[in-house]
């Protein structure tokens, strides 16, 4: 046996893995020595685009009385917002010096359909500075139709309703991490307002069965990508001033800074990110053992962890998924579990078939379902094997998958449950396969992204 490192971004230990298992990681990208430093220089030297501080002068020039908002991700994302590689502070310090009062800045938490941050849980992401300053926060309810107007529509059809407060500022910067995206590519940029600002019922064209079908809507692709190219036309109908994006390591430390334009920069961060997240897929294994992650706060952003698997998989394998929900909820919400009820009732032919129906009805978080849906059209729902103490042993039986603590009901803690059950599935496979089954472990989970060109 040999030990590699389980990183679910708030927990990390050791397991033993067979020393045949393929450790398979991202490649190494170099980080930014004296990051503030950085962060300070892309925002004075922007790609296409003014610097911030000229940006600020030409909107109070037009308007003394001009207003700003900075929009940041919530907590399912690990952007670095404080510290020497923050990159929120010193957005809202070269607002402030380039001569906005603190007190028009409004920082505006891109929820999409997620629920709301908490004060305590603000206070432990952002950067204490950004408090002293006296700047507002406000979390984006995209159920609220009072804090809700339309931009319009676009080619996918259905009226585009975003954030008011987004809209009618005079000075619009998009902050946020350029990483893997299981659905649109890459995150970061456009997604920022699509769908991070959107009203629940529009983001339900974003996200339609047909849509999500295209085998383009996938990790690391934005060429062709339908998600891609909706989000980027909603994003300019919206507009942005700027964007200021980073993009992180395997340890979550930075490699890069993406300040300027919408499209130029979001593109810069996404073909530094892929330069080093891609792996090439050479090969498919009997078991891939992957996690959710610093993403995986729940069972619903868990899907990101099994997709990147995904590629890995023969058909009819197995897959290990292991993950630490911190969320209230470590489920998801309540339409969540009806669709993964119905995906586990119908089976993912049958409810792929359901949805893409002309007379379905869009049923809010549906694509979560589907995205799990698709690593069920691969291998067998009971050939996954989810590894968590924090989803009640009774809700598995409304979610597809097995929970591996039918497997080993003995296990104490995570630790032995994942490698207890990697050394059930190891000798299942190897009486079957009548050889040593071929093992994979995907170690930064959904981040770093088997990729096969198509």
């Amino acid at each position: 046996m040999k030990e590699v490192v389980l990183n679910l971004g708030q927990k990390s230990f050791p397991i033993s893995v067979p020393d045949s298992t393929e450790i398979l990681s991202m490649g190494k990208a170099p980080l930014l020595f004296n990051p503030e430093e950085k962060i300070y220089d892309a925002l004075a030297n922007p790609i296409d685009s003014l610097p911030l501080k000229s940006l600020v002068r030409k909107k109070l020039q037009e308007n003394p009385d001009a207003n700003a908002v900075v929009v940041i991700s919530d907590n399912t994302r690990p952007v670095p917002s404080s510290g020497k590689s923050g990159i929120l502070y010193p957005v809202v310090d070269e607002i402030v010096k380039a001569g906005l009062h603190a007190s028009r800045i409004r920082l505006l938490v891109a929820t999409g359909t997620h629920r709301p941050m908490k004060e305590e849980e603000l206070k432990r992401m952002l950067d204490s500075r950004i408090f002293g300053l006296g700047v507002e926060i406000i979390n984006h309810d995209s159920r609220n139709p009072d804090d809700l107007i339309s931009v319009g529509k676009t080619e996918l059809g259905g009226d585009i309703l975003l954030n008011r407060f987004y809209v009618e500022s005079d000075l619009k910067i998009l902050t946020g991490l350029v990483e893997s995206h299981f659905m649109a590519g890459v995150s970061g940029g456009r997604k920022s307002i699509c769908p991070g600002l959107l009203a629940e019922d529009s983001i339900y064209v974003l996200h339609s069965g047909p849509v999500l079908a295209s085998p383009n809507a996938r990790d690391l692709v934005i060429e062709g990508n339908p998600v891609h190219d909706e989000a980027l036309r909603v994003a300019k109908m919206a507009g942005c001033d700027m964007i200021v994006n980073a993009t992180l390591d395997s340890k979550y430390r930075l490699t890069g800074v993406f300040a300027g334009d919408l499209e130029s920069a979001h593109l810069a961060a996404f073909e530094k990110l892929k330069s080093y997240a891609a792996i090439p897929v050479t090969k498919k294994f009997d078991l891939v053992i992957g996690h959710t992650g610093f993403v995986g706060v729940n069972h619903y952003q868990a899907a990101k962890g099994a997709m990147a698997c995904l590629p890995l998989l023969k058909q009819e394998g197995f897959c290990i998924l292991s993950g630490y929900h911190t969320d209230p909820d470590p489920i998801g919400s309540t339409n969540y579990k009806k669709m993964m009820r119905l995906l586990g009732e119908k089976g993912s032919e049958k409810f792929i078939d359901a949805i893409l129906s002309p007379g379905w009805s869009f049923v809010p978080d549906q694509w979560e379902a589907q995205m799990w849906a698709k690593v069920f059209q691969k291998i067998p729902m009971e050939n996954l094997i989810y590894c968590s103490f924090d989803i009640p042993e009774e809700s598995f039986t409304r979610i597809p998958g097995r929970d591996a603590r039918t497997i080993i009901p003995e296990a104490n803690d995570l630790q032995e449950l994942v490698e207890q059950s990697i050394d059930w599935v190891y000798k299942k496979l190897s009486l079957s396969l009548g050889q040593e089954p071929l093992i994979a472990f995907l170690a930064d989970g959904p981040y770093g992204i088997p990729f096969e060109e198509r």
